[in-house]
């Protein structure tokens, strides 16, 4: 087993951080260039929608599966294989013609970040000592974390200074860097206790009730009626057919489900998924409008949007771990409590962001109430995920808390125009996207403060207090494993 300080230990550090920053990267740039991807291939604002759900639908569906794949298969293996479908999708999506084609192959990134990025945890979970884990973790945490902070910025700039083909095109060194130093230098692992067929039919329903769902909410404002109910009905009825044969096979013992909904029988577990629906929800909409509303209304550049958000990936860097070791000794219930009302009261300042906003007077103190709610926030929440679950359950939990974040915005950036008023042109005329983003922001605003209720009411602050005298475990991760929710992955996604 590796040690952190050893150069084995740095190489495998290095590898998972190029893997995973990549991914992440990728997503929080993309958003900074919608308003040029829309003039330069002439799309609706159905097809931005599309832009940024596409990866995320094929991302949520199959990310579970994909753990599944590396504890079987070898992580490492899979991993590899992760990296290089990313990197072909990004080549296809930087050298689309159309909007659509751009979609396919945003859905065609999405799988091959399903496959790399629970992979690259797990690495360091299979390739580390123990009493190594935690900080090479942190590393891995931390280094990504910078991704994440560089990412609207670095964005920003690619598209003012080389076009926003180039913010898929980047990914192609980065991907043959990642390689060259995960084939060298890390170190091939499986999970042995692992048997049995893989669940591909209950990957393949949630990926369909996903897709059928999110396409109901963005054509509602533009396809006809029979193919908005037509979808919702697929994607309903996949849904039921998802929960009833993971139902099936958790009594028959016949197949491993890819997820166990025994996990469920813990209230706090469950409260807390609502609760991470419910912020991550308002996170993605909001961010997806956001950068929208500071190009098309405000007249801020790429590089200025790209920016703009900044505060809240830095807040979240410097704040995050603290308020984590708060939780542990006073409980996270009013951390929590307190986090998500700061971030409704964010959003709702957000909404006065209008023509010619100023930025220190308009955005910059919106963006910083939300990202010092969000900073007490997130932690918390991650591990009141994995206490309120048992044990051996630690990486199914995290990885179905890590599933809802994202299906989650998923959902929102396809919902909030549509429940805003928004319709596929609104883009294109500022008056009507500043009325549509101030009505969409007082939306996400409600959603934060259920979520903040919820907290309130039902979480148990005793969750994170040691059990019978002994420290509540940190939970063994494998593949499926992702750490809860990704809080920095959002900003720009």
């Amino acid at each position: 087993m590796l040690r952190l300080r050893s150069a084995a230990g740095r190489w495998v550090v290095t590898a998972t951080v190029l893997g995973s920053g990549m991914a992440l990267l990728d997503s929080t740039v993309v958003n900074v260039a919608l308003p040029t991807i829309g003039r330069d291939l002439g799309a609706s604002l159905a097809g931005l929608q599309w832009t940024v759900n596409g990866y995320t639908l094929s991302l949520a569906g199959l990310i579970l599966l994909g753990g599944s794949l590396g504890d079987r298969l070898g992580r490492r293996r899979i991993f590899m294989i992760g990296v290089t479908w990313f990197a072909l999708a990004s080549a296809l999506s930087g050298l689309a013609p159309s909007i659509g084609v751009l979609i396919g192959a945003r859905i065609l990134q999405g799988i091959g970040g399903a496959l790399l990025t629970p992979g690259s945890l797990a690495i360091i979970q299979a390739s580390f000592a123990a009493q190594e884990r935690p900080r090479a973790v942190g590393a891995w945490s931390g280094l990504g974390g910078v991704a994440g902070a560089a990412g609207p910025l670095l964005g920003g700039w690619i598209v003012v200074a080389a076009g926003w083909r180039w913010v898929f095109l980047i990914n192609l060194p980065i991907a043959a860097a990642t390689l060259a130093v995960t084939a060298r230098h890390v170190p091939e692992s499986r999970d042995p206790s692992v048997t049995g067929r893989f669940d591909v039919a209950g990957a393949a329903l949630a990926a369909l009730s996903l897709a059928g769902i999110t396409y109901a909410l963005i054509g509602a404002a533009s396809a006809s009626p029979a193919a908005v109910g037509a979808a919702a009905g697929a994607g309903a009825g996949a849904g039921a057919g998802f929960v009833w044969l993971e139902r099936r096979r958790d009594r028959a013992r016949t197949m491993a489900p890819m997820l166990p909904l025994e996990v469920f029988a813990s209230r706090q577990f469950t409260v807390i998924n609502v609760v991470t629906f419910l912020v991550y929800g308002a996170f993605g909409g909001m961010i997806f409008l956001l950068v929208l509303e500071l190009q098309v209304v405000s007249g801020y550049s790429a590089l200025a949007a790209g920016t703009a958000l900044l505060p809240v990936t830095l807040l979240m860097l410097a704040l995050s771990a603290r308020a984590g070791a708060l939780a542990q000794r006073v409980g996270p219930r009013w951390l929590m409590t307190g986090g998500t009302a700061l971030c409704a009261l964010g959003v709702l300042a957000l909404s006065r962001i209008g023509p010619a906003a100023s930025y220190p007077a308009d955005v910059l103190p919106a963006v910083t109430v939300f990202g010092l709610g969000l900073s007490a926030t997130v932690a918390p929440l991650t591990a009141t995920v994995l206490a309120s679950a048992d044990v051996r359950h630690a990486g199914v939990a995290s990885g179905v808390n890590n599933a809802v974040a994202r299906a989650a915005g998923l959902l929102a950036v396809a919902a909030l125009p549509a429940l805003a008023g928004l319709s596929a042109g609104s883009y294109h005329h500022p008056v009507a996207f500043f009325h549509g983003f101030q009505a969409a922001m007082y939306v996400c605003a409600g959603l934060l403060g259920a979520g903040s209720a919820l907290c309130g009411i039902l979480v148990d602050n005793r969750v994170l207090r040691p059990r019978d005298g002994q420290p509540v475990p940190a939970p063994e991760c494998r593949t499926s494993c992702t750490v809860g929710a990704p809080p920095l992955e959002h900003v720009g996604d």
